[in-house]
């Protein structure tokens, strides 16, 4: 394993050799899915710059569990340029896009550990939804707004729904006879965001629902969603001060005191899962590398964007459906289990972080930064999803919200998620025509 006696484990290190790092829940859960490295034929390569380059090679696509899918990347791109059908496309595509997903969370966390935990804690939860934000920019760029919407709310309902489900699930099968605790204060927060993203989507539907014409609604309507996007941004900022600067104790995880059993499964396999990581790729590297993979999903998502309607109508299913359901699940993958796994191990304060920072950070950030970004490209973005979409994510939301009002969980809440995000996938399973923008 690399360590910090490297040269180019040497960028911005004190004096002392260690170095602080802002993490982010996102971050915590990408990391359950890494793996050790160990170098011993790199290190026997003479020439520094090649040894180098070998090492941080060996990191970044062998440095995860899910190297193994990293092949599907070239093969994404033979398909395209071979004239491979568009579902293989598509499908590549797509799995390409989760790996390297994995891969940039990682970067940003090794960037995060030169510039100290506040500033590293500012990249992290900027960089945590990259993906969404690439496929959507992709989207808006054809004109596809409907992808747009559906893929950002898909993304939401699947944060709230399906990974907090899950994680509320398995974690309470897992200790069903203690239950499981968790900050409530983190949650609340969240939620009244959520509430807050709820009203600024739900005016432009009721606006619309009011009794005028389409063609007199149109243009308030899409003032309306341009204002409340400013609003939402500015409410986005504040909720990174109040994280990182002012109550960042809110999103702390609680100690809960161990019984005899917990003591014994640490000292049997957890020893040092506690300890903190040190970098392994300096910060140059570490960026040039980043860049590098985004401009890999940026080109992935083109290809996503550009077969999405084709591979669902050769699969038989909506767009609706493959953008609401199939993409954020595939997509997200990594991130998801790794809130799973936390869950399992009775750490739900960071399952929380990974699903409902996930689900704010995408409904406060990434749909108004689209609807600022259309306007600024000359493409007219409202905020009205529709009536079935906005009465999903409002009954989804007050469903969260009641879920978590105690601080206790048990497997029945997360059940009870999991069966509304079936029942919203069905419905947009059987919607087999996207309604207009």
């Amino acid at each position: 394993m690399g360590s910090l006696q490297e040269p180019w484990l040497l960028e911005n290190v004190d004096s002392k050799g260690s170095v602080r790092h802002g993490k982010t829940a996102i971050n915590m859960s990408s990391s359950l899915l890494r793996t050790k490295s160990d170098l011993p034929l790199v290190s026997r390569v003479r020439c520094p710059m090649l040894r180098h380059f070998l090492a941080n090679l060996h990191e970044v696509v062998l440095g995860t569990k899910l190297s193994v899918i990293f092949p599907v990347i070239p093969l994404a791109f033979v398909s395209h340029f071979y004239g491979f059908g568009t579902p293989w496309v598509f499908a590549l595509s797509l799995l390409g896009v989760s790996a390297l997903a994995e891969r940039i969370s990682f970067l940003t966390e090794q960037i995060a550990h030169y510039i100290g935990p506040t500033v590293g804690g500012l990249v992290n939860a900027t960089c945590g939804n990259a993906t969404e934000l690439i496929i959507a920019i992709f989207a808006l760029r054809q004109n596809k707004i409907d992808m747009v919407k559906y893929s950002l709310l898909g993304s939401v309902l699947s944060n709230m729904l399906l990974v907090l489900g899950t994680s509320l699930f398995c974690g309470g099968i897992a200790h069903l006879r203690k239950g499981q605790k968790f900050n409530r204060r983190q949650a609340e927060v969240n939620c009244i965001l959520l509430l807050l993203a709820l009203l600024c989507h739900s005016l432009p539907l009721l606006f619309r629902m009011s009794g005028a014409s389409a063609a007199d609604t149109a243009d308030p309507i899409l003032q309306l969603s341009r204002a409340s996007s400013v609003v939402m941004l500015i409410a986005y900022i504040t909720y990174l001060v109040f994280q990182l600067f002012t109550h960042s104790q809110f999103f702390e995880a609680q100690e809960e005191p161990k019984d005899e059993e917990d003591e014994a499964l640490e000292q049997g396999g957890g020893e040092g899962e506690e300890e903190e990581e040190e970098a392994v790729i300096g910060f140059w590297s570490a960026f040039v590398w980043l860049v590098g993979l985004t401009a890999l999903v940026s080109l992935l998502s083109e290809y996503l964007v550009e077969t999405i309607e084709d591979a669902s109508y050769s699969w038989g299913i909506s767009v609706s459906f493959n953008s609401m359901i199939l993409l954020p699940i595939v997509g997200n993958a990594a991130e998801h289990a790794g809130a799973i796994i936390f869950a399992f191990k009775d750490k739900l304060d960071i399952s929380l972080g990974v699903a409902l920072g996930s689900a704010t950070q995408i409904s406060m950030f990434a749909v108004p930064l689209c609807v600022i970004a259309a306007w600024i490209m000359g493409i007219d973005m409202d905020l009205n999803f529709n009536l079935l979409e906005t009465g999903c994510l409002a009954l989804s939301i007050i469903a969260v919200a009641f879920t978590l009002q105690d601080g206790n969980s048990h497997y029945l809440k997360g059940l009870i998620l999991i069966l509304l995000y079936s029942v919203i996938g069905a419905c947009f399973f059987l919607s087999k025509t996207p309604p207009t923008a």
